[in-house]
């Protein structure tokens, strides 16, 4: 059954959204729908990610508080950098972190923590996924904030998933 419907709830959610999206309970879009929930997941199969174990779930509470955290601290930097960016402009610069993390699932989860800190944008991934290219809004001392961003959300994602 699972070879046939990879994804169940995704299969009847497609479904019932072609024909809200239609407003018809016609048997061609019944039909139509039934099509796409069936032949979509069965498609996208090869892009869903791999299942993730997590290996130690008390560091995924330690980087949550960590993060949430730095996204405070982070936003009141960024807002006190632009009030006060006629006085002194904002040293923003892209720099490469290296990265010793190489799991899928790690990545998106790092990708999303830099969109979430405000100050920071993921601007390119290396394709060995080796190096990471960062915008930083305000960057004072390129080595700290390196030090900084791997010990406090490289190292912790590497403890949950590899």
């Amino acid at each position: 059954m699972k070879r046939l419907f990879p994804a169940p709830w995704l299969s009847l959610a497609l479904w019932l959204l072609w024909l809200v999206l239609n407003v018809s309970v016609s048997a061609g879009h019944l039909l139509m729908g039934a099509a796409l929930g069936f032949l979509a997941p069965l498609l996208m199969r090869p892009l869903r990610p791999r299942p993730i174990r997590i290996r130690r779930p008390w560091v995924v509470l330690r980087l949550f508080l960590l993060v949430g955290r730095d996204v405070l601290v982070s936003n009141l930097a960024v807002a006190w950098g632009v009030l006060n960016a006629a006085r002194r402009p904002p040293r923003s610069r892209f720099i490469k972190v290296p990265l010793d993390l190489r799991d899928a699932n790690g990545l998106a989860a790092l990708s999303m923590i830099t969109t979430v800190v405000p100050g920071t944008v993921w601007s390119e991934l290396a394709l060995d996924r080796s190096i990471l290219l960062l915008h930083v809004f305000d960057l004072p001392d390129e080595a700290s904030f390196i030090a900084h961003f791997k010990a406090t959300y490289e190292r912790p994602l590497m403890e949950i998933f590899e």
